[in-house]
């Protein structure tokens, strides 16, 4: 990463504008709800759910395999020195965030392969026979499956929390700078991530469970969101000031309109009403909750920027 950590000293910043550099937000957002996929696909192996033929435990996989593979993509084109990324791998740092994600980048996929092979494809079986006997050995070992399910759980929590560590760490930063950032970001990914399998989840029982989860996501979201803002408010001017470009400054409208109305507020008063079997369940909660975390992203990450200790005394 090279551009997101520079200075903005513009006071009269575009929030439209200093959007514009999406690598880190959209690896962030792809990140965070890969995280919340593999919890929710490793409770569901560990809760043995596996054994309904239509689990989307077996479905998730693929699609986390994918998104985390173009996050790690887009995080690829922010590097300034492309050709080094390699040296990453050759050690690791223990005092480094970026040392922590990259190993644990690499390390998510093996356990999202282990979950795949539990059923593999037909696809997969076509082209690679073999896979077949390798599944049909793993589904013998219920134990096997639930530890698959726990490792995914547990690289999944890692994945979730280190995509706000990276950003909470950089004191420069007061409005990144706070604890609470990390459980933002692992909240809002298992949001996005129930809000996804509540959209596409063939078994019915499942499909609402998540509706119900996301719904208690969204509640806990808001929340972290009133407790993080109570602490930078209560805290040096800086953090002050970094809270008021979301609370009523150049980022108020993106932040009140689209992060906490359109991706948490309605969404959940949707799903409310669905759950209670009040209104028919629809895309358009799920959809306006993956959109609205994508979105939450890309403000935390652009006004972030622009908050420094800079700004605080030399206006």
């Amino acid at each position: 990463m090279h551009e997101i950590f520079t200075t903005r000293n513009n006071p009269y910043v575009d929030p439209i504008m200093a959007m514009w550099e999406w690598q880190i937000p959209v690896y962030l957002f792809l990140g965070g709800m890969v995280a919340g996929m593999m919890i929710i696909a490793g409770y569901f192996l560990f809760s043995g759910r596996h054994k309904e033929s239509n689990c989307a435990c077996f479905s998730i996989p693929f699609t986390s395999l994918i998104l985390l593979s173009l996050g790690m993509f887009a995080l690829f084109l922010d590097l300034a020195h492309k050709p080094y990324v390699w040296r990453l791998y050759t050690t690791f740092q223990l005092k480094s965030p970026m040392s922590w994600g990259a190993w644990i980048l690499i390390l998510v996929y093996p356990a999202l392969i282990a979950n795949i092979l539990i059923r593999p494809s037909q696809w997969m079986i076509n082209r690679v026979p073999k896979l077949s006997e390798i599944a049909g050995k793993i589904q013998q070992h219920h134990i096997l499956i639930r530890n698959i399910g726990i490792l995914n759980m547990l690289f999944g929590l890692m994945l979730g929390a280190y995509t706000g560590v990276l950003l909470s760490t950089l004191g420069s930063r007061p409005l990144w700078n706070t604890s609470l950032l990390w459980v933002l970001f692992l909240v809002s990914g298992l949001s996005a991530a129930a809000a996804y399998v509540h959209l596409v989840a063939k078994n019915k029982a499942e499909s609402e469970l998540l509706a119900k989860a996301d719904n208690g996501f969204l509640v806990v979201e808001l929340f972290v969101f009133v407790m993080m803002f109570l602490g930078l408010l209560s805290s040096a001017k800086p953090h002050i000031e970094a809270a008021n470009l979301l609370l009523n400054g150049a980022y108020a409208p993106i932040f009140w309109v689209f992060v906490i109305g359109m991706g948490i507020v309605i969404p959940l008063i949707i799903q409310l009403l669905a759950v209670n079997h009040k209104v028919k369940h629809t895309p358009i909660a799920p959809i306006m909750v993956i959109v609205g975390g994508l979105i939450l992203r890309f403000v935390i990450v652009s006004a972030g920027q622009y908050s420094h200790w800079f700004n605080a005394h030399f206006h």
